[in-house]
């Protein structure tokens, strides 16, 4: 900047005023400023910028990898929203892994995100030991139950959203139904499968032990459940998939075995993914508004980055069933 503002004739405030264009700069002496840039092939330092600021205006994002399109869709919303209010997203995937969740949570710390967003699974917690050495980093939680730390809170009612998709069963006049629900290190997978139970017990309707089937929120976890629900001497009419990741998973394995949806099975999935309706038939589902999830989750970070000492919110996102044609 400094050679900028020798080669242009004018002070590095001056300069400062042009490139942020904050402040009335006459036309001539910016024209000058301009070409002296040009000359120097001068960019600006966001580091620098950063230093002297302390704000980077980037977000730093904690994912589990997932071959579930849901996270996918969630990502685009938190980006698109960044990119509206002028941030930047560092996207960490965590695989999983314990080690690498911390090392890239250490990693984003010290390139000074201004706030963070946890997407992970909830068997392993971030560091406490790293979150305490940056005290003034604010944090939203996605999706997760709340642990013994600082940060915002924003899930869906999943126990509502499970009792939805399993009443839209029962109302359709089926009784023998089954789920396949999520890993239930989970919350919301947890809270769907009570969901699930909550709509069964008051409809007065019995669910066999063999008919609720752990899965993992993939594709391939569906697909194993589906056939272990088939392989049952007296299989379920009917089944609640706990996400529609694994729904498309419970398609393919009836498709193998020569059945159709909903004449031979009727499939209820969650999440409202965009496939979910490009399925034969389109999948009825529980939508998730991950558009809005993605926004509301920048959005409690921004305002607490303004109001830091603001108590804690647990934010509640409400679902909707879609009707479509697989019930």
């Amino acid at each position: 900047m400094k050679d900028v503002a020798r080669l242009a004739g004018v002070s590095t405030s001056t300069v400062s005023h042009v490139i942020n264009n904050n402040r009335f700069v006459s036309e001539r002496v910016r024209a000058r400023v301009q070409q002296a840039i040009s000359e120097l092939n001068y960019a600006p330092s966001a580091l620098a910028r950063s230093l002297k600021l302390n704000e980077t205006r980037t977000i730093g994002m904690l994912l589990t990898a997932s071959s579930n399109p849901f996270y996918a869709e969630v990502v685009r919303g938190v980006e698109n929203s960044c990119y509206e209010r002028g941030y930047s997203l560092i996207l960490c995937n965590t695989e999983g892994d314990e080690e690498r969740m911390n090392r890239s949570l250490e990693t984003l710390m010290q390139k000074r995100v201004d706030g963070l967003l946890l997407m992970c699974t909830e068997s392993h917690l971030p560091s406490a030991e790293i979150l305490n050495r940056y005290p003034s980093v604010p944090m939203v939680m996605m999706d997760w139950a709340p642990f013994e730390g600082r940060g915002d809170i924003i899930q869906d009612n999943a126990l509502l959203g499970g009792e939805l998709a399993t009443q839209h069963l029962i109302d359709r006049g089926y009784t023998r139904i089954a789920c396949i629900a999520g890993p239930q290190d989970k919350t919301p997978a947890r809270m769907r499968l009570e969901g699930f139970h909550k709509a069964m017990r008051s409809s007065g309707l019995p669910v066999p032990e063999a008919y609720v089937v752990d899965g993992d929120f993939e594709f391939q976890g569906g697909f194993n459940a589906m056939n272990q629900l088939l392989a049952l001497e007296n299989p379920p009419q009917a089944v609640f998939t706990s996400n529609d990741a694994m729904a498309v998973g419970v398609y393919h394995a009836l498709f193998q075995a020569g059945l159709s949806v909903p004449q031979d099975m009727a499939v209820v999935g969650y999440d409202d993914i965009e496939l979910a309706r490009y399925l034969t038939p389109p999948l009825s589902t529980v939508h998730q508004p991950k558009d809005a999830l993605g926004e509301l989750a920048i959005e409690t970070l921004i305002n607490r980055l303004r109001d830091p000492d603001a108590s804690q919110q647990m934010l509640e996102l409400t679902p909707e069933l879609v009707e479509r044609g697989s019930a």
